[in-house]
């Protein structure tokens, strides 16, 4: 084989793999991004989690507060029922 035909050749294998390289390394890339994605659902689906189990959290907290409320204002009104009571009958003004 002459001389030139045996540059052409091996430029030829050159930028072949020059292209295969190329190629492997968009692959690569490629790869990595798909990992990032999934990395980045998995984040998110916990992020999701966190919150629903904050948010429930916070709607026991209020559920607590609201039947707390609702238990004391009963207390409150039983005392003035009592208090009004008491001061009939010191009054004389309880028709019992």
């Amino acid at each position: 084989m002459d001389p030139q035909q045996l540059n052409f050749e091996a430029g030829q294998a050159q930028g072949q793999a020059q292209g295969q390289a190329q190629q492997a390394q968009g692959q690569a890339q490629a790869q990595q991004a798909q990992g990032q994605a999934q990395q980045a659902q998995a984040q998110q689906a916990q992020a999701q989690e966190k919150t629903n189990n904050l948010m429930d959290m916070a709607s026991n907290a209020a559920q607590s507060a609201k039947e707390t409320m609702a238990e004391a204002g009963q207390q409150m009104m039983a005392t003035a029922q009592g208090a009004a009571e008491a001061v009939k009958n010191a009054t004389g003004m309880n028709k019992n």
